[in-house]
C-alpha cells in the first residue's frame, strides 16, 4: 500500500506541488481530503488528477450538487452553488473530494467531466435536474428523476416543499392529469419533548 493512501497529510502535499496557484484550497478534516479549485480551472485540473502519475485518480465515483443559500444558518457569504466530486486513485489506493463553485448564481454553469470519466454522465443530469447546474461539454444534458414538464429545481433551497404541481389519475378522461398545487404551505417544526420522565424513563 501507498505510503501516500494511509496519509492525507501527504497527499495534500503531493496535490499542492501539482497543482500550484490552481488550488484555491486543500483542507484535511477528519481524515479526508478536500480540494476546492475555480470554474475557470476545474476541466484542466481533473484532467491532471486523472493522468498525472503522482495522482492517477482513474475512478470518479460521485458527483452532486449543492445549494450553498442557507449553509451555517445563512452566515455564508460565498458562491451559492457547487459540485462535488469523489474521486479514486486504484493505483495509489487514496481519495479526493473535489470542490468547484459556480461562477454565477443566477445562471450557475460548470464543465463537463464526462470526456475525462464516462462516470459522470448520469452524475451531471443529475446535478442538472435537482439544482439547475448546467454543465457545457455533456452530449445529453437533460432531466433524469424529475417528470419531462417538470417546472423548477426541487433541490434548490427556495424550493416549496410542496412543490408547484400535483398530478393525479383522472377517470373520466382516462389519463393522468396536472394540476396546480392545493396544498397550503405552512412551516413544519419538529415536537421536541422535555418532560424529565417522559414515557415513565428515568
Amino acid at each position: 500500500m501507498s505510503e501516500i493512501a494511509v496519509n492525507p497529510e501527504m497527499l495534500k502535499a503531493v496535490l499542492a506541488e501539482a497543482l500550484g496557484e490552481r488550488a484555491q484550497a486543500i483542507h484535511v478534516e477528519r481524515e479526508e481530503l478536500t480540494l476546492t479549485v475555480d470554474a475557470a480551472e476545474y476541466l484542466s485540473v481533473m484532467q491532471q488528477l486523472r493522468d498525472a502519475p503522482a495522482l492517477r485518480f482513474e475512478q470518479l465515483i460521485d458527483l452532486c450538487g449543492m445549494d450553498y443559500s442557507t449553509y451555517g444558518d445563512g452566515r455564508w457569504e460565498g458562491p451559492r452553488f457547487a459540485a462535488v466530486v469523489h474521486l479514486l486513485s486504484v493505483t495509489h489506493n487514496h481519495r479526493v473530494r473535489v470542490r468547484v463553485f459556480c461562477s454565477e448564481d443566477d445562471f450557475p454553469v460548470l464543465s463537463s467531466v464526462t470526456s475525462i470519466w464516462a462516470a459522470a454522465n448520469w452524475y451531471e443530469r443529475e446535478a442538472f435536474d435537482l439544482y439547475g447546474i448546467v454543465f457545457e461539454g455533456h452530449d445529453d444534458l437533460r432531466r433524469i428523476l424529475t417528470d419531462y414538464g417538470f417546472i423548477g429545481h426541487p433541490f434548490r433551497k427556495d424550493f416549496p416543499l410542496s412543490g408547484h404541481v400535483e398530478m393525479r389519475y383522472d377517470a373520466e378522461r382516462q389519463r393522468v392529469i396536472y394540476e396546480p398545487v392545493t396544498i397550503e404551505p405552512r412551516e413544519v417544526t419538529p415536537r421536541v419533548i422535555r418532560e424529565d420522565n417522559y414515557g415513565g424513563l428515568h
